[in-house]
């Protein structure tokens, strides 16, 4: 017969406290304070501040006048508040040629966005989805077409572009902006995951075609994918200096970017040159706006995606 000491004192600590079995088998409380590291919060503010400054100096510079430019300081507003003045003076100086380089800037970053948007959806959906002959040294390729940066493409483009007689047109900007090495890439992995292979095989159960699966399922799965990779290809051609400087000689034909860069050059050149000082870093300030209008209203898309991307059924 067994007996069972149960009038024996306990000794706390032991497996038989609730303390014991604790320590043994569950893990502790989260302590929120605890887990809160001082070095990462620095370093998280002194990131915000690197990418934030620059826009504030920017706001803070398009309010002053000419004057104030050169005897304020950098973060501080002048003796008036000329923000409206030099808005209206970025849109008449030189006959209002800003409009025309704002256009320009736009239908460049559109078209090359989405026609670089499309190119890497397909060629991500074609890597992801199909096994052909020659697939993983195409990929290869495009994998180290990532690491070449483009500043070392532009002159080999030029003249290429010379010797086709496209040079000082529209094409010779779109055209380079449409391969985008980095956005098949982030398509292709985007592609292996999003799209069932189930669900292709279903489509061709049903009796569709490889094109007609492709727009009809692949585009509606990948809308995330394609959101992001048409944001870096519009803000990097909405951005993009070099290229076009060497391939326009048309000031009629200038993006936002090489526009400013020769008012301020003009500023710059003295011996009674006009001064643009205020109406340069205004229309800078101007030309970011549909940047950020563009990253609010299609980050939802962005966000949404990735949040429903990271449960698996």
């Amino acid at each position: 017969m067994t007996e069972t000491a149960t009038d024996q004192p306990v000794v706390p600590g032991t497996a038989a406290t609730p303390r014991g079995r604790r320590a043994r088998g569950q893990a502790r409380a989260y302590n929120r304070e605890k887990q809160r590291s001082t070095l990462l919060t620095v370093m998280l503010w002194i990131c915000a501040l690197y990418f934030v400054l620059p826009i504030v100096w920017l706001f803070i510079a398009s309010t002053k006048s000419n004057a104030d430019l050169f005897s304020t300081f950098g973060f501080a507003f002048g003796r008036t508040f000329d923000l409206f003045t030099n808005i209206g003076a970025v849109f008449t100086a030189q006959n209002g040629i800003y409009v025309h380089w704002a256009i320009n800037t736009l239908v460049y970053a559109l078209v090359s966005a989405i026609g670089a948007s499309l190119l890497a959806t397909m060629a991500g959906y074609a890597f992801a989805k199909y096994r052909f002959p020659g697939a993983i040294l195409m990929f290869s390729v495009v994998l180290g077409a990532i690491m070449i940066p483009l500043t070392a493409l532009a002159l080999p483009t030029y003249l290429m572009f010379s010797q086709l007689g496209i040079t000082n047109t529209p094409a010779a900007v779109i055209v380079p902006s449409l391969v985008s090495p980095f956005g098949v890439f982030l398509m292709r992995v985007y592609a292996a995951d999003a799209i069932p292979d189930s669900m292709i095989e279903a489509g061709r159960v049903d009796g569709a075609g490889e094109f007609r699966i492709f727009w009809q399922v692949g585009l509606r799965l990948l809308g995330p994918g394609i959101v992001t990779v048409f944001l870096f290809a519009l803000v990097g051609t909405w951005n993009n200096y070099f290229l076009p400087l060497i391939m326009l000689n048309s000031s009629d034909l200038y993006p936002l970017t090489v526009g400013l860069a020769q008012q301020q050059a003009t500023s710059a050149a003295g011996g009674g040159s006009q001064a643009l000082f205020s109406v340069v870093i205004t229309g800078s300030l101007v030309s970011i706006i549909p940047l950020v209008i563009a990253f609010l209203f299609l980050q939802r898309y962005w966000t949404t995606g990735l949040a429903s991307g990271s449960v698996k059924e």
